[in-house]
């Protein structure tokens, strides 16, 4: 498949949409319904380790204090509050997400910038973060070599890509097991927890697009394909996976940025900074009302919100190798 043709995670799923041209308003819509609720769930599939997970995927990526992050796919901010703990500062990590009821819960949960958009059509200027992030929403896009080239796109030079996600496993016996638990069980006891027969439907829909999405060894070479240097994948236990890429170029530090840009005296101004990153604070609250203004590339963008634009302070770590590692 080459990078410029249309690459989907996974199959026509005609249990949930007719057509691929009905899937977004699908996606979309079940994720509105049920943004309430998603964060009770998870707590009652992952047994309390996600967090724990998420926050060691972000450092073992090489994630520290000082570097910008865009969070895709934020939903209920569970990615986007590890990468805060880790930089320290509400600033530096931008949540985007095509949901209006994510972005609403998101928002009511962590005080970052939020934009609304298409993953496909990231509207954020390039070369605006160091460090983009996506914790299990990539089954969901609509094109995969579309999405790795934007998140190449919005990427620094030096930049870093991470991707949490779930694969079927190889061996029977662990697929037959979580198929169960995941694709059967999961779905039930959502249902019975919330009340929410769309709880039923996304965890049912979630195991779904496991089972029929593209091997692991598809995604690693789009993501090298749409132009990152390095990229590869870590897998824990034979089922969680975490893909990365590496854009080319050597990362700037603030120090270079500081001595380009001559003497600043305290802090900066944030506000006076805001527009780089094309993020609006209003999303969360008023995401059908969110204006837009042409980016210069054609691109839809959110009007500047208040967001830093500090440069990262420093190369990212290299990964660890103490993990199984493809690519």
């Amino acid at each position: 498949m080459k990078p410029d043709q249309p690459l989907k995670p996974h199959p026509i799923l005609p249990d949930y949409y007719p057509d691929l041209a009905r899937r977004p308003a699908f996606v979309r819509g079940l994720f509105d319904r049920t943004a309430g609720y998603y964060d009770r769930v998870n707590r009652l599939f992952s047994l309390g380790s996600g967090s724990w997970y998420r926050r060691r995927a972000l450092v073992r990526a090489g994630l520290r204090p000082g570097m910008t992050v865009l969070d895709v796919a934020v939903g209920t901010g569970l990615v986007a509050r590890q990468a805060l703990a880790i930089t320290g500062d509400p600033q530096s990590v931008v949540g985007l997400d095509v949901s209006a009821g994510m972005l609403a819960e998101v928002g009511r949960l962590l005080k970052i910038p939020l934009i609304q958009g298409l993953v496909e059509q990231l509207p954020v200027t390039d070369a605006a973060f160091d460090f983009v992030s996506m914790g299990y929403a990539l089954r969901h896009v609509a094109d995969l070599n579309a999405t790795f080239r934007e998140f190449h796109r919005v990427l620094r030079p030096g930049g870093t890509l991470l991707i949490l996600e779930i694969a079927r496993p190889a061996p029977p016996f662990k697929r037959a097991l979580l198929e169960f638990y995941l694709g059967r069980l999961i779905p039930l006891l959502s249902r019975l927890t919330t009340g929410n027969r769309d709880m039923q439907t996304l965890m049912r829909y979630y195991w779904d697009t496991i089972e029929n999405c593209v091997p692991p060894e598809t995604i690693i070479e789009a993501i090298r394909a749409t132009g990152f240097a390095q990229a590869g994948c870590t897998v824990d236990l034979g089922l969680f996976r975490a893909y990365f890429g590496r854009k080319a170029g050597a990362a700037v530090s603030l120090s270079q940025i500081s001595r380009l840009s001559g003497p600043a005296s305290g802090h900066p101004d944030r506000s006076a900074r805001a527009g780089r990153f094309a993020a609006d604070r209003s999303v969360g609250a008023r995401p059908a009302e969110t204006a837009r203004k042409a980016h210069p590339a054609g691109r839809s963008v959110a009007p500047p919100g208040p967001v830093r634009d500090d440069p990262m302070s420093g190369r990212p770590e290299p990964l660890a190798t103490n993990h199984r590692r493809e690519g």
